[in-house]
């Protein structure tokens, strides 16, 4: 009875609190908002800001330039205060024109183009209107993003491409910046290097003269996605940030500390790439559609492209001896367009001891290599500098830069030179002589002629060879990574295992000069039905060196490169190996000039991996590498033949006798 009345006496009060809740609602709705209750109190930041830069000694413009297609592009102008007649040095670059050219906010212009992609002193020192823009897609400009974008063609039905995007680029800026005297020059590196190679192919007249430095060229054969067949995975995590973003805000991941482990335990590239959900990415499906070179790889290579094109600006090409990116495409370029240069003043090369992109900035040393002066400073004083005053400044002199200028590593001297290679034609001061590997891991000038006829090794594929010491650091230039000197790593590190094959001269007695590529002329076997071939070129110092005891013994590598065994019979052509079966394998090295000196020796090194800079090579032969599964990454014996008719050698550029 309690409960019921208790229950009763609720029912009756439930409406009046319910008319009561209403009232109270509607009085507080009624009432001024919160707001409305306290002063204002406005924000300290402007609506719109306005920079005093009277002190200055620069202006900074920031435009958007339209393209044929409408497509505008951010552009920005940095122009020497006071400036008149000054000639105009354009870099169009994917890696954020705004940050390349903000490297340290300051009213001086120095500070701020300090950095990557800036040749700063010979932009200061001779006065240039300097423009860095954004290619389409990246950044700060309109339109569609394709890495290298193909020209206008079966690769790219679009009649866009960084050749008209630069064409229009320059039409404007001549027409727009009252500063300049209406002469314009393209320079970069690397990507940024592309661009400059894509300025000449149908150039406009203010066009003057293009410094691509250590370009991106062909990135099958030998530049920065495959080497000779073999894939860079390494690279990656920069295909990964390069195009999954405008502003590469989205950024690679690994939850390892030695990217050896994180490259093993996916297994293929392919598998990574899945991983990691690549097949979002339009050129990472390009890239893993066409493991051959094929018309895609063919059609866009920028040396075939120029090769068909008449030549009509000067072109300094810029090459880097150690160039741990690139290695392939600014001589490839120089020999497509070197023969269209009837009066040999419109083609200049310039060769140097550096890393990639190092000519800009402090070239007196490679790691432990050390070149006894500051090479980069050279090379910007004294043949940049002059080069570009002669086509970009009013009334400049001609300048007295060689055909080729070539830093000649050993005995650290820059020689010039009228061509490049020195071993080249006949007439030329050199000749190919066959540097044999011999029995008993020796390696010598004459053909062998008995002993044991091959040495062999076993690779395998579940423990690859490093490519340098682990922990295998990420590519990267910042942060202490040692990334850009992996090319001069001592090289004791591979030499003493048991699946790296090594081959070693006598002491030299004297002076060995190589000038140009040397040409691996391999014959080898596999138990298996594909494999990777690994051969390395270095120069052995002294087991004491007084002035440098650290180089005590150290194994320089001169020239090395891989190649994949499938592509023996054509690089379009894929074709399983015959097991058991000598074969012959014939490729270049990347470009020498060196001087192996007395109390040197010579070694070959043969390996059948590199990891995980280029992924493994399953020693099975499947159709496409990418999709290796678990089960096709098997052991093989490999065997290097040195026996008379199956002699194994280097073919050095040798100068002299």
């Amino acid at each position: 009875m309690k409960s019921s009345r208790v229950a009763a006496t609720r029912s009756a009060l439930l409406p009046a609190l319910c008319m009561l809740l209403l009232v109270v609602s509607s009085a507080v709705l009624a009432a001024d908002p919160p707001a409305a209750r306290y002063p204002d109190y406005p924000s300290e930041t402007p609506a719109h800001f306005t920079p005093v830069t009277r002190s200055y000694d620069y202006v900074r413009r920031v435009v958007m330039i339209p393209m044929r297609d409408g497509v505008k592009l951010h552009t920005i102008i940095l122009i020497p205060k006071g400036a008149k007649h000054a000639g105009i040095l354009l870099t169009r670059t994917p890696y954020d024109a705004k940050a390349l050219t903000s490297h340290n906010p300051s009213g001086h212009l120095g500070p701020m183009l300090e950095g990557y992609d800036n040749v700063t002193d010979v932009i200061l020192e001779d006065g240039y209107i300097r423009v860095v823009q954004d290619v389409r897609g990246k950044y700060g400009s309109q339109g569609d993003y394709v890495m290298n974008r193909p020209v206008h063609g079966p690769l790219n039905p679009t009649p866009v491409d960084d050749a008209t995007d630069t064409y229009d680029t320059i039409d404007w800026l001549v027409k727009n910046i009252p500063e300049s005297n209406g002469k314009v020059g393209t320079i970069g590196i690397s990507y940024d290097g592309f661009e400059p190679l894509m300025s000449l192919i149908h150039p406009h007249p203010a066009l003057k003269v293009a410094v691509p430095m250590n370009p991106m060229v062909d990135g099958w054969r030998g530049d920065d996605w495959f080497h000779n067949g073999a894939f860079r995975e390494q690279n990656m995590a920069y295909i990964y940030e390069q195009t999954a973003s405008r502003d590469n805000s989205i950024k690679w991941w690994t939850s390892y500390h030695d990217e050896y482990d994180l490259f093993m335990q996916a297994g293929s590239a392919g598998e990574l790439g899945r991983q990691y959900g690549m097949q979002q990415l339009g050129f990472w499906n390009k890239l893993v559609a066409h493991p051959a070179y094929d018309a895609f790889w063919r059609e866009q290579a920028v040396d075939r492209l120029l090769a068909a094109q008449p030549l009509k600006v000067p072109v300094m090409l810029v090459h880097s001896l150690w160039d741990q990116e690139d290695i392939y495409g600014a001589l490839a370029v120089y020999r497509a367009i070197k023969p269209k240069d009837t009066t040999g003043t419109m083609v200049k090369l310039v060769i140097g001891p550096w890393h990639h992109g190092q000519e800009i900035g402090d070239g007196s040393s490679l790691g432990d290599i050390r070149f006894g002066s500051d090479t980069g400073r050279y090379f910007r004083e004294h043949i940049l500098r002059p080069f570009l005053a002669q086509y970009l400044k009013d009334g400049a002199p001609k300048a007295d830069i060689a055909p080729v200028t070539a830093f000649e590593t050993g005995v650290n001297r820059w020689q010039r030179l009228s061509h490049w290679p020195l071993a080249c034609e006949s007439g030329c001061p050199a000749k190919s002589r066959p540097l044999y590997l011999e029995p008993d891991h020796k390696l010598g000038f004459n053909a062998p002629s008995g002993g044991t006829a091959f040495d062999a090794y076993v690779s395998d594929p579940a423990h690859p060879v490093p490519f340098r010491a682990r922990p295998i650091q990420p590519i990267g230039y910042d942060h202490g990574l040692t990334w850009p000197q992996w090319l001069v790593d001592d090289q004791r590190e591979a030499s003493g295992r048991t699946d790296v094959v090594t081959y070693t001269s006598h002491v030299l007695t004297k002076p060995l000069t190589i000038s140009g590529s040397p040409e691996v002329h391999l014959v080898a076997s596999t138990s298996g039905t594909d494999s990777d071939w690994v051969v390395k070129l270095i120069d052995v110092y002294p087991d004491q060196v007084a002035a440098q005891p650290a180089m005590g013994g150290y194994q320089l590598a001169v020239a090395m490169d891989i190649f994949r065994g499938r592509y023996r019979t054509g690089f379009d052509n894929p074709q399983p190996l015959a097991a058991n079966q000598p074969l012959s394998y014939r490729f270049a090295l990347p470009a020498a000039n060196h001087v192996f000196l007395p109390g040197h020796r010579i070694m070959v090194q043969v390996q059948s991996s590199w990891f995980p800079l280029y992924d493994r090579n399953p020693q099975t032969f499947v159709p496409n590498i990418f999709w290796a599964k678990p089960a096709d990454y098997r052991k093989a014996t490999q065997r290097i033949y040195h026996a008379p008719g199956k002699a194994s050698y280097i073919a050095l550029p040798v100068v002299g006798t």
